[in-house]
């Protein structure tokens, strides 16, 4: 099974493939778009489409696991990640891929048993989960974290699994 993880934000979106086959799990491919701060939001949510419909072609994941639950007080940061959302679950619905949402707590609680743990805890048990060697740029740890987290997810209790989005 492939597993597609999106951490998804406007200036930097993390995009990480993990494949679970024979009780192995390695990483596929790990991206980040990365849109500097001088861009239109239109072409940096061109790009994001871009990048992710060209990873969706190469690796062809079965499903994608979103990072959600999140809480704005500014209602312009809310509006910006929702369009940068948009864009991810579009490619992916093009591609028939279902797409499943996990809040941060969850992605911690499944990595790490707490759902309280830093993210370099969390990097540090993708790194020792996925075999990688050296440091991962922060968002596509994070994408890898959440394919893991969707893993964990459906090999657990059933009932921890979201109904796709």
């Amino acid at each position: 099974m492939r597993i597609l993880g999106i951490d998804a934000s406007l200036r930097s979106t993390g995009l990480g493939v993990i494949e679970s086959a024979g009780g192995r799990l390695a990483a596929v491919e790990v991206d980040t778009v990365r849109n500097s701060a001088d861009l239109p939001h239109s072409v940096c949510l061109k790009t994001i489409y871009e990048r992710t419909a060209a990873l969706v072609a190469r690796c062809k994941p079965d499903l994608a696991a979103l990072e959600g639950g999140f809480f704005f007080k500014n209602a312009k940061t809310a509006m910006i990640l929702g369009q940068v959302r948009g864009v991810v679950i579009a490619v992916c619905a093009a591609a028939e891929i279902p797409i499943y949402e996990y809040s941060p707590r969850a992605v911690k609680q499944a990595l790490t048993g707490s759902g309280g743990a830093s993210k370099q805890q969390v990097a540090r048990m993708v790194i020792g989960m996925l075999g990688l060697r050296g440091e991962l740029q922060e968002d596509a740890g994070d994408a890898l974290a959440i394919a893991i987290c969707h893993l964990h997810s459906r090999s657990g209790i059933a009932a921890l699994v979201p109904d796709p989005i």
